[in-house]
C-alpha cells in the first residue's frame, strides 16, 4: 500500500484528499478543505494579494500535518494550481514561494487540461451513461464544461467566468438586483458562444454538476427532504428540476443573513451560490435541459484517477 496525497489550489478552496493506493485500487484516508480563498481581492486584476499568499501557507501547513501524520513522503503529493495562479502576474513567484515555504510542489495546469481532469475524476464516482451530458464545475476562478458520455469526451472549454470574478462583476447589492441578474445572463450569453455552439452539435440531455455550488445544493435538497445531510460514503445524486428552481428562488431573492439561514448551507458558499445558481440557471433554460445529476468527485479525484491508470 503505497500513501498519496493529492491537493486542489482552487481559486476558493484548497482541498486535501488522502489515499493507500495497491495497484489500481485505493482506500480513501482522509479528506479536507480550507477555504484559502487566494482570488479574494486580486483575480479581476490578475494577481495573488500577499494576504492571499499567506493564507494560502496557512493552509498547506495545515495540510502538511495531516501529510506527516500519515507519512506521505513528498514524491507522492500531488499538487495541481487552477484559474487563479495560472492567469496571475506573479504565479511562478507564488508556486515559487509555497514551495519555499511549505516543501510542496505545486504543477499549474492549462484550462484544458483541468477539464479533462474533471472527466476523469467525475467518471471515478458517477455512472455517465451513454447518453450525452455536460459535465459543469464551477470554480472561483474558471468554469469547465464537458460534453461527454461513459466513454468519451466530445467537447471540453474552460473559460474564465468563476464564481469570484462573476462576484465582482455583477454582486454589487445584497440580495443581488434583477438588473444585476439579467447583466449576469447577457455577459453568460455572450461568453459561452462556443458552448452554444458544442451544444447545438452535440445536443445534452443532462447536466452533471461537480463539487462546489453544486455539492451546496445537495445539502439543502437533504436538508428540506429528508432533515439530514446526505450520507458521507454517497458521492453522485440526482437533484430533481424543481428542487434546483426551489433553492434557485430562495437564493437570489435572499440577503447573506437569509442565506446562511438556509438548512444545509455553509459560511464557504453563502455568498458565491448566488451567481452560482445564476450560471446554472442560464445553462438549464439556454439549452433545455431538464435533468441534473451532481458528482462530489472533480479535479483531485481526476489526478486521482491518473494515478490508479499508471498502474
Amino acid at each position: 500500500m503505497i500513501k498519496k496525497a493529492f491537493i486542489d489550489l482552487g481559486t476558493n478552496t484548497f482541498q486535501l484528499l488522502i489515499v493507500a493506493q495497491e495497484g489500481n485500487n485505493y482506500q480513501k484516508i482522509h479528506e479536507d478543505s480550507y477555504a484559502a480563498k487566494i482570488g479574494l481581492g486580486g483575480i479581476s486584476s490578475g494577481i495573488i494579494t500577499q494576504e492571499g499568499v499567506e493564507r494560502a501557507v496557512f493552509a498547506l501547513k495545515y495540510f502538511q500535518e495531516k501529510l506527516n501524520e500519515e507519512g506521505v513522503i513528498p514524491e507522492n503529493i500531488f499538487a495541481t494550481a487552477t484559474s487563479a495562479v495560472r492567469n496571475a502576474s506573479n504565479g511562478e513567484a507564488f508556486c515559487e514561494e509555497i514551495f519555499k515555504r511549505t516543501g510542496i510542489l505545486i504543477k499549474v495546469i492549462s484550462g484544458e487540461e483541468e477539464a479533462g481532469l474533471i472527466y476523469e475524476g467525475v467518471k471515478l464516482g458517477t455512472p455517465i451513461g451513454n447518453d450525452t451530458s455536460l459535465i459543469i464545475d464551477i470554480g472561483g476562478g474558471s468554469v469547465e464544461f464537458i460534453i461527454c458520455n461513459q466513454d468519451r469526451i466530445f467537447w471540453k472549454q474552460s473559460f474564465e467566468i468563476g464564481g469570484q470574478r462573476l462576484m465582482d462583476k455583477f454582486m454589487n447589492s445584497d440580495p443581488i438586483s434583477p438588473r444585476s441578474v439579467q447583466s449576469l445572463k447577457d455577459y453568460l450569453e455572450e461568453q459561452l458562444l462556443p458552448l452554444t455552439n458544442a451544444v447545438h452539435q452535440y445536443a445534452p440531455i443532462c447536466v452533471i454538476g461537480s463539487a462546489g455550488s453544486f455539492e451546496t445544493l445537495i445539502d439543502l435538497y437533504f436538508m428540506k427532504t429528508f432533515g439530514q445531510l446526505p450520507p458521507i460514503e454517497q458521492v453522485s445524486f440526482e437533484l430533481p428540476i424543481a428542487e434546483f428552481y426551489d433553492s434557485f428562488l430562495k437564493i437570489v431573492s435572499s440577503n447573506r443573513e437569509q442565506r446562511m439561514a438556509l438548512a444545509g448551507m455553509i459560511e464557504l458558499r453563502v455568498d458565491m451560490i448566488v451567481v452560482g445558481v445564476c450560471l446554472i440557471d442560464f445553462v438549464l433554460k439556454r439549452y433545455d435541459i431538464r435533468q441534473i445529476k451532481v458528482s462530489n468527485f472533480a479535479l483531485k479525484e481526476g489526478v486521482l484517477s491518473k494515478q490508479l491508470s499508471l498502474n
